[in-house]
């Protein structure tokens, strides 16, 4: 143990972590450099998750959508060997209030605050903003990886103890994380999402030939009305995303935004900087009319899956969400061969189009041991709601009995 010794240490922002090295960690593909024959880490071979991405990370901090007077204090974490250099990292921030998070606590909040205690600040390991499942505690691969994660996990523990903090929260972690960080004492919590999986369809209409008659006839209906009025949807990738693109998808974003969550989340300058860095792994539908944009969602693109993210519009027609973000992104997601989509957070309205129920984790180091019980009461009950609920949706699925009964 003592012979590799691993170091952890806090980073106030992404800006000194060089980009290469942390998406080692993240995921990225090792490319051949010509020169001299040695494998060397690129961005551009980045085949993981990219909201884990030193690219979209450092975004929401250069677009000030995190920092300042946000409530989202960036604290990362990175692991390093004895001679300085990068092992692993975790995305992580100061939080002083429990929004964009997508994994509620505010209960916990209100009565730890009742029995006079102070919850805020906290420490959360997440994407901001960003309900999507990925990796957190991220390691180089090799002998060292779990020992690497191991040791941002202890050391997440040990900077809440240590700054009084009232707890550390580890959301949309994949299954495995959980489960090693459950072995280390967080406390574990499940919730649920709508993904739609790839059965190897060749076409739209292939998928569904899989649903129930009813459904076929309900969503063939919907995708009808929703482009009736002369609507034209577009793919937008890459080059195509010009700055006065982004002025019109920000115009929906503000607009969704302001009537959902009162203050949206990001800026207009970060869209400039994603689409800038990252355009090839962004994929905009977007929707015109009588020559017009009228709504648009935004998709990023991982290495087998499509993941959606806002939604807006101007003008509203009936069933335009569900075209924009739901089927246009099956059509992708066939026409690429990609394995599923995931298309955010909540909406049981998802499992009538073919998006079925997915658990989604959590782990979260609870200071205050009074507080502890209670939330490891609580999330005991909850599991088992979790898992009962999705069975239950699962049994309501809109595919063909036969097709059920194969699998």
């Amino acid at each position: 143990m003592t012979d590799n010794p691993i170091r952890v240490r806090i980073a106030p922002s992404l800006a000194t972590i060089p980009a290469a090295r942390w998406d080692a960690c993240a995921g990225a593909a090792q490319v051949l450099d010509e020169d001299n024959l040695s494998p060397q880490l690129s961005t551009r071979g980045y085949t993981g998750n990219p909201f884990v991405s030193h690219t979209f990370l450092y975004a929401l901090e250069q677009a000030n959508c995190v920092g300042g007077r946000t409530g989202w204090q960036p604290r990362h974490l990175i692991a390093e060997a004895a001679d300085g250099r990068l092992l692993g990292c975790a995305p992580c921030y100061v939080k002083t209030h429990s929004q964009g998070e997508y994994v509620f606590d505010q209960g916990w909040a209100e009565a730890y605050e009742r029995a006079g205690g102070d919850y805020y600040p906290k420490l959360q390991v997440a994407v901001p903003f960003s309900p999507v499942t990925g990796p957190r505690l991220l390691a180089e691969p090799g002998p060292l990886a779990d020992r690497v994660r191991g040791a941002l996990a202890d050391a997440l523990a040990e900077i809440t103890t240590a700054s009084e903090l009232s707890s550390a929260h580890v959301t949309f972690l994949t299954e495995a994380e959980w489960t090693a960080l459950g072995q280390r004492g967080f406390l574990q919590r499940t919730d649920q999402q709508f993904h739609w999986q790839n059965a190897g369809y060749a076409t739209f209409e292939d998928f569904l030939s899989a649903l129930a008659s009813r459904k076929r006839k309900s969503i063939r209906r919907e995708r009808k009305e929703a482009l009736s009025p002369g609507i034209e949807v577009h793919w937008l990738t890459g080059s195509d995303l010009t700055e006065d693109i982004w002025d019109a998808f920000f115009a929906f974003y503000m607009d969704t935004g302001s009537r959902k969550w009162g203050r949206p989340y990001l800026t207009r300058e970060f869209f400039s900087i994603v689409g800038a860095a990252m355009g090839d792994r962004i994929l905009l539908m977007m929707a015109k009319r009588a020559g017009r944009w009228i709504a648009g969602a935004i998709n990023f693109l991982g290495a087998d899956t499509i993941y959606g993210r806002n939604w807006g519009a101007l003008e509203h027609h009936p069933f335009l969400h569900f075209e924009l973000c739901y089927y246009q992104a099956i059509d992708y997601a066939i026409a690429h061969k990609l394995k599923r989509v995931e298309a955010g957070a909540q909406g049981e309205h998802k499992l009538a189009r073919g998006y079925m129920p997915h658990t989604t984790y959590s782990a979260h180091f609870i200071a205050n041991p009074g507080l502890r019980r209670a939330v490891a009461e609580y999330l005991a009950r909850e599991r088992a709601y979790v898992q009962a609920a999705g069975e239950e949706l699962a049994a309501a699925a809109p595919f063909r009995k036969d097709l059920l009964e194969q699998d």
